[in-house]
């Protein structure tokens, strides 16, 4: 468990340590008190970036240059101190050049009500869900999806430019290659892995025997090369990279018809918590870790037979927490300490 957390200068607070329990841990108190803010900083502790922003800028208070968090799990202390010049991370207090044994500790997954912009949203949500996952289980995921991302960014860089030249362009072609294939096949066998997990997850919560499909849509053929340069007079012309891992996408169907078509926003949300619950179940089952739970004030707007599903199937083992603004929708034998906000302060009873 994630047994304790302390924040400075981090999203609307300046100060503030909390310490949790095993099981559920409930955040409660009105919108804009910072709910949502403690949920992140955990997440940024455990895996150092947020599950609501690609960028960690933002995170620093207003009017400051830096954030720092840090807590214990598994008997580790870890530390993670943030500004735009410099990152420290620090693994039982000894500072690391290498993130494998700070990132080993904890898994994350994250549950909100947004999550249904995975099945009607673009495809940069559903990428953000792969990678997410990814990260946490191949140590190789994310350096190839940086290392493809900078390729990129230069790319489309010199596209950008006033006078684009192809020769030099077609320079940071062998690295998109080499790291977008690679990129590409870790994305499908995750989609592979996760797949069964899902469609198991949605007959699980849905109880009416809908099928689940997904399936990966790939932002290039297998062969990318010759994408990329049948693709040179329109990348021109829009000034920028226009196939390859960037443009990938998650496929996903109900009864054999698209869901950000077809689906009901009850359907939708169903697939949504299911695609979540998949994520846990690969750290379950495939890599016997219990993840941390972060849900934010997702069980007061869930019907309650969605919600009654989903709390039956949450791993039990999996510390859990939860914002809500209030606690009437719990359900008998849900128990747990509950921290009051009120006023950015932070009072357990």
């Amino acid at each position: 468990m994630l047994a304790d957390l302390q924040l400075r200068n981090f999203r609307c607070f300046e100060s503030l340590g909390l310490e949790f329990a095993p099981g559920f841990n409930f955040f409660i108190g009105r919108n804009g008190q910072g709910k949502t803010s403690i949920l992140e900083a955990a997440c940024v502790l455990l895996r150092l970036q947020s599950q609501r922003s690609a960028t960690l800028g933002s995170v620093v208070r207003f009017g400051q240059k830096s954030f720092a968090v840090s807590g214990r799990r598994e008997n580790h202390r870890l530390e993670f101190r943030y500004s735009p010049l410099r990152r420290k991370i620090a693994f039982d207090d000894v500072e690391q050049r290498t993130l494998e044994d700070y990132l080993r500790i904890g898994r994350v997954v994250s549950f909100a009500n947004t999550d249904i912009e995975l099945i009607r949203g673009g495809s940069e949500a559903r990428r953000r869900y792969l990678d997410f996952l990814g990260a946490q289980i191949d140590p190789l995921y994310r350096p190839t999806l940086r290392s493809y991302e900078r390729a990129l960014r230069s790319r489309n860089a010199l596209l950008k430019s006033s006078q684009p030249r192809p020769r030099e362009i077609a320079a940071y072609d062998a690295p998109l290659l080499e790291h977008g294939a690679r990129l590409s096949g870790m994305r499908t066998r995750l989609v592979e892995r996760l797949a069964p997990l899902a469609a198991a997850a949605h007959r699980d919560i849905s109880g009416n025997g809908e099928a689940l499909q997904i399936r990966f849509g790939p932002g290039n053929s297998e062969e990318f090369a010759r994408d990329l340069e049948n693709s040179r007079a329109r990348e021109l012309r829009l000034r920028q990279t226009v196939v390859g891992p960037h443009r990938d996408d998650i496929e996903i169907l109900v009864e054999g018809q698209l869901a950000n078509q077809y689906a009901s926003e009850g359907q939708q949300r169903t697939v949504a918590l299911a695609l979540k619950i998949a994520q846990s179940r690969i750290f379950m089952t495939e890599e016997a870790a219990p993840p941390l739970l972060l849900i934010d004030d997702i069980f007061g707007e869930l019907d309650p037979v969605r919600r009654n599903a989903l709390l039956q199937h949450l791993p039990p083992e999996s510390q859990k927490l939860v914002t809500a603004t209030t606690m009437q929708w719990r359900e008998e034998g849900v128990e747990g300490p509950i921290f009051e906000l009120h006023d950015r302060q932070v009072i357990r009873r």
